[in-house]
Order: structure tokens, then sequence, then C-alpha cells
């Protein structure tokens, strides 16, 4: 996907470059020309089938390390919780592809959110956990939503869950 659109992206490029015709604005005060510098078409199509060549290639490197997850829920609601105390819950992570899981950063959009991730490796086919444990302060009342932002080795380098609270006064 990424690489079909680099491919557009350039390619527009490459066509609009393809015009040395000045562009007039409709009130005719602002003027502006487009060029591709001092490159010819042929110059420019050999320097996008280059990129297009070692894009392919970073994808196919990145797709060899790469493996797949999946959680068994995106987000938890904890219901009605008291100020300052400990609600725990845990997302439950499962590797689906045929590599090592590893999941290198698992963190909170506030402190008062901690999450605990695995330390070792998930093997293809298991699954392991990610504690959450929400301790609401004194003084954080009413509906809450916290993010927890999960960075791993696949494909989709980081995955959003959320959780959920009423915290009541």
């Amino acid at each position: 996907m990424i690489k079909k659109i680099a491919t557009l992206v350039v390619l527009g490029l490459l066509v609009s470059c393809e015009s040395n015709e000045e562009i007039v604005a409709k009130s005719g005060d602002v003027r502006s020309a487009l060029s591709s510098g001092s490159k010819s078409d042929k110059e420019l199509k050999d320097e996008l089938k280059e990129y297009t060549e070692k894009e392919n290639l970073r994808i196919s490197e990145l797709e060899a390390k790469s493996t797949t997850l999946k959680f068994d829920k995106l987000t938890h609601d904890y219901g009605d919780v008291l100020p300052d105390s400990d609600n725990t819950t845990v997302f439950t992570v499962t590797n689906t592809g045929d590599k090592p899981l590893i999941l290198e950063d698992v963190s909170a959009s506030c402190g008062c959110t901690m999450p605990e991730k695995p330390e070792d490796p998930i093997l293809p086919g298991e699954s392991d956990v990610i504690k959450v444990v929400f301790h609401p302060k004194p003084g954080q009342v009413n509906e809450i939503t916290k993010s927890i932002t999960v960075t791993a080795n696949t494909m989709k380098k980081v995955h959003l869950l959320e959780i959920r609270a009423f915290v009541k006064k």
C-alpha cells in the first residue's frame, strides 16, 4: 500500500514536471513556473525507478522481520471506580504470525495509567498479557478515557488500546 502511494506521488510529480509552461494566477499578479530543474524526463524516470527498487527492497526486508498479532479486546471499561484506587485489567495479545512477536514498547497517555508488557518474545501461536492498572488521582472525577500505545514488530508498528472508567466523587 505504501509502495503504491509513494509511486503515485512520484509519478504525479513527474507528470507535473514535464511541463515548463508558466502558470498565471487569474488576477495576473502572481506568476510561477514549474520545472524539473536541470533533469531530463529520462533522468527523472531513472531516478523514480531507482527509488521504487529501493523502496521495494525496504518493504521486503520489513516484511521478513514482521509478524502479526491479535488482541482479545481493544477497549476495557472499568465501570464505576473510586479516586485513589487501583483498577486492574489485562489485554491478551496473541502472535498470529510465523515469527516471534516482540512488544517493543507499551506506554500510556497519562501517569495514572500504568501498563506492563511481557519482556520475552511471544512465539507464533502463543499468547501473553499486557497488564494495565488505572489509578485515578484525587480530583480526577467523571468519565475518563485513556489510551495505551503498543509498538511491535508488525507491519503496522503502532496499535492502540483504550480504557474507560467513571470516577465517582
